[in-house]
């Protein structure tokens, strides 16, 4: 790990990050606090873990990716 306040550290987390505001928090106004965490669980648990393509892991969704890693360990 570089010193702290690289750009290179958190880019995967930057990247999430840009998303989530882009395609969920921007577009919407929350009534409640509740409803943006709900909205905000939603987005990732249905959405970006499950069927958005990342760059990071072969253009594949983290769900697959893990079940790959796990066949992957199965079979060692």
């Amino acid at each position: 790990m570089s010193r702290r306040g690289n750009c290179h550290d958190n880019t995967v987390a930057e990247s999430f990050f840009l998303l989530l505001e882009r395609e969920r928090i921007k577009r919407k106004i929350y009534s409640t606090r509740e409803e943006a965490r709900m909205d905000t669980f939603e987005y990732i648990e249905m959405i970006y873990n499950v069927k958005r393509r990342h760059g990071s892991n072969d253009q594949i969704s983290p769900v697959e990716y893990e079940k790959q890693y796990e066949e992957k360990l199965k079979s060692v």
